[in-house]
């Protein structure tokens, strides 16, 4: 199966020479992977799960839940998701979607029912290998609906996660606001993650994959495989072996690779989309720590609240910027660098604060902050890609940024010597910001004065070509 470029079918898109209407073949499969993301995303317990972990359901010390069970997760997921993205292709994207279903359901039966610090220890792993599975979601699409709908399905199925993400969020709080337990917090993420699961079993298998599909293009010279020939196309899949395909799939990997970061302007926009990435999830799983250790006794959390008035102000700001006029390329990098710092400023307050209220208040300034500025990364990267390197360049950024975020947590959080409280780590993670705001500036400013003295420079020259042309 293939698309149609020769556009003869007009606004119709055809698959591979015969006609699907424009109403069909991609609103099914959109609407189940919508429903799929908002339910695997709709998690109410999430915005307290060190409450649940360390309150009395599960017996755990804070010490524990900050240093034995959340470093679980960052770790598993480092090592996961390489693995993860290769298989992904090679499945074409259903099973791995319907793995990471299952292994939420796992994940938060585990948190519901089991005891001890082993058993949150499983949970996290099998939360880090649904983590690691997300860029099926986000790749599934792109495989069964023609190219003509990619940034109308695009948005669909992102405001779906959003979307899951506030309502679970806002339930949350809802429930704790009137005293319901924890527990049926547990129950309702539970039920939700299990919807998921089912409807993840209706999604139709994509006849073809994305990446395979490009890999097997840079040794098609050396094949007589006519794809466009279903049989002779299935026969060929059914010989190659897994090394043959390994083979192919990291010399695509390494030529795109040379090809994406050779332009400084992508790689100091993956730099800060690696680095932010790092610095975004440390801040978000150890955030909780924080507010437990800075609340006063008695009191009713809001974390709920927090996290999905700041998802949702983050998500308008994201929209906002992209509606914002103004020549990324030259100022871009000096936006990042000024924005970064005003992060590091919000989660220098946030820490030295004892009040939790202002501490709520910050960390909503750092996440609706932080998104916006992840948007500018990502299309100011797009632009200078091609589309069959979107997946694999911002699936290096999240690699690098996991492997960050894991040498991050080996250094404050697992190294034995320092055993730093959850003041003092916050107070590094401003210092990262602090440290990634200096690059980006000095970075920024240097790229301001180049292109302005580039644009002086043609200037000129342009000046003294009119200037002989009238003399001649």
């Amino acid at each position: 199966m293939g698309f149609c470029w020769s556009r003869e079918c007009g606004n119709r898109p055809c698959w591979a020479g015969y006609y699907v209407p424009c109403h069909a073949g991609w609103v099914g499969p959109t609407v189940l992977l919508c429903i799929y993301g908002f339910c695997s995303m709709m998690r109410p317990i999430e915005p307290f799960v060190t409450v649940f972990l360390t309150g009395t359901y599960k017996n755990l010390t804070t010490e524990q839940v900050t240093s034995q069970v959340i470093p679980v997760w960052t770790y598993s997921r480092a090592v996961l998701l390489v693995p993860v993205l290769l298989i992904t292709d090679f499945l074409r994207y259903k099973p791995v979607i319907v793995l990471q279903s299952l292994t939420y359901v796992t994940a938060f039966l585990l948190i519901l029912v089991g005891s001890g610090v082993h058993s949150a220890q499983l949970a996290f792993f099998f939360y880090s290998i649904a983590m690691a599975a997300d860029v099926a979601y986000f790749s599934y699409i792109y495989s069964v609906v023609p190219p003509s709908y990619y940034q109308r399905v695009t948005g669909y199925v992102r405001a779906a996660i959003l979307l899951g993400y506030a309502a679970g969020a806002s339930l949350a709080q809802l429930l704790v606001s009137f005293g319901v337990p924890l527990y049926y917090l547990a129950v309702m993420t539970l039920i939700s993650v299990s919807i998921a699961l089912i409807t993840s079993c209706f999604l139709p298998m994509p006849k073809t994959s994305l990446f395979f599909n490009e890999a097997y293009s840079v040794d098609q010279t050396k094949s007589s495989v006519d794809v466009n020939n279903s049989e002779s196309w299935d026969f060929w899949v059914k010989s190659v072996t897994a090394a043959k395909y390994a083979g192919m799939m990291f010399r695509t990997l390494i030529l795109d690779c040379k090809k994406c970061y050779s332009s400084m302007a992508v790689l100091f926009f993956c730099i800060w989309a690696a680095t932010g990435r790092c610095g975004f999830y440390q801040v978000s799983s150890y955030v909780q720590v924080l507010w437990v250790y800075i609340q006063p006794n008695n009191f009713t959390a809001y974390n709920g609240g927090v996290d999905a008035i700041s998802t949702l102000s983050g998500a308008a700001a994201s929209v906002a910027v992209g509606h914002v006029s103004l020549e990324w390329s030259v100022w871009g990098e000096l936006v990042l660098g000024g924005f970064t710092l005003l992060i590091a400023g919000a989660l220098f307050l946030m820490d030295l604060t004892g009040n939790i209220w202002i501490s709520y208040t910050f960390f909503f300034l750092f996440k609706t902050v932080y998104m916006p500025l992840t948007t500018i990364c990502t299309f100011q990267i797009a632009k200078k890609l091609n589309r069959r390197r979107y997946a694999l360049v911002f699936g290096l950024n999240s690699f690098v940024g996991t492997v960050l975020q894991s040498v991050l947590t080996a250094v404050v959080i697992n190294t034995k010597s320092v055993q730093l409280p959850i003041t003092s780590q916050f107070i590094i993670y401003a210092s990262y910001f602090a440290a990634i705001s200096l690059l980006f500036t000095v970075r920024g400013v240097y790229t301001v004065f180049h292109m302005k003295a580039a644009r002086r420079s043609e200037t000129t020259t342009c000046q003294r070509a009119h200037t002989c042309d009238e003399f001649v």
